[in-house]
């Protein structure tokens, strides 16, 4: 049993009238300026509540916080020179990290928080965000910065990896549909998000674009349960919550220019949680459906 989970539902029945209450697409500050280091990046929630967030305090540390973003402890710092990127959490409560200087994907234990290579490839560049199913296999997206490309793999249960799609733009914020039928990847340079169909055996067909954007870049990107799309705007300082055909449904100032990734939480799935750049820091906001990972855990056996 996860030892958080009471907390979890006291915090919920202290704040459900108080959330209730709070304007929609609103977005407020829940951590000090300054909290994090520049590479604050992740965020992810596990099934008690709680946030974890990359690069607390100081590189290498992945930061646990209360849901309204209270009482930030380190959780574990990575081994050797690893640094992680992005943050998912499987139904079972094992906590994923896309180690970009490692070429690896770690793997967390819950409970004895013991960290092991899941997943090593050398030909990545930097493993950067990743993105999983329900049946747990994963999809990480791989930008080449200094040339402007990129690339995503996909990660078996058994930890292989196979190269999933190539010859990309810089490939940053990748998500699974609610179906589990269409792999969303976005483009940071490019500002194109693209979709795959997923074929059973994990394979991607179908490469289509859905949407492009003018100005300003891309990073983190979540599915809603509905299905709408939400991505950070990197240098305009916004989220925006899209259609999974393209349209713009709303853009959400998030109180700092340089978004870098969002997750879904708190005691309903409804709440936002954005890492900041510019100001160090996490944001959150309120949202009208509950997040499409929220619901991956929901009824898991952490």
């Amino acid at each position: 049993m996860n030892r958080f989970f009471p907390i979890a539902i006291i915090l919920g029945c202290l704040n459900v009238a108080a959330r209730a209450d709070e304007p929609l697409f609103s977005a407020k500050a829940i951590t000090a300026e300054g909290a994090f280091t520049p590479g604050i990046e992740g965020p992810a929630t596990d099934s008690a509540g709680f946030l974890y967030v990359v690069n607390f305090e100081k590189q290498q540390t992945i930061g646990r916080l209360f849901p309204d973003g209270s009482k930030p402890e380190v959780y574990v710092t990575l081994p050797g020179n690893s640094v992680g990127n992005g943050l998912r959490f499987d139904r079972r409560g094992k906590l994923f990290v896309a180690d970009y200087t490692g070429h690896n994907v770690l793997k967390i234990d819950p409970i004895s928080k013991k960290i092991e290579v899941y997943a090593h490839e050398p030909k990545m560049s930097q493993p950067n965000d990743l993105a999983i199913t329900r049946t747990g296999v994963l999809y990480a997206s791989d930008p080449n910065w200094s040339n402007n490309t990129g690339q995503v793999w996909r990660i078996g249960l058994d930890g292989k990896v196979t190269l999933a799609a190539d010859k990309m733009g810089t490939a940053n914020g990748i998500e699974v549909s609610p179906d589990d039928k269409t792999l969303y990847v976005n483009e940071s340079s490019q500002r194109k998000i693209w979709a795959f169909d997923i074929e059973k055996d994990g394979s991607l067909t179908g490469k289509r674009l859905i949407k492009e954007f003018p100005d300003f870049g891309f990073d983190g990107m979540r599915c809603d349960v509905a299905g709408n799309l939400y991505i950070s705007r990197h240098g305009k300082g916004t989220v925006v919550k899209m259609t999974p055909k393209g349209d713009v449904l709303n853009e959400i100032d998030v109180l700092g220019k340089m978004p870098s990734n969002l997750c879904f939480g708190g005691e309903d799935g409804k709440t936002v949680y954005v890492t900041e750049v510019e100001h160090k820091r996490v944001v959150s906001f309120r949202v009208d459906h509950s997040g499409r990972e929220w619901s991956l855990w929901k009824d898991g056996k952490p």
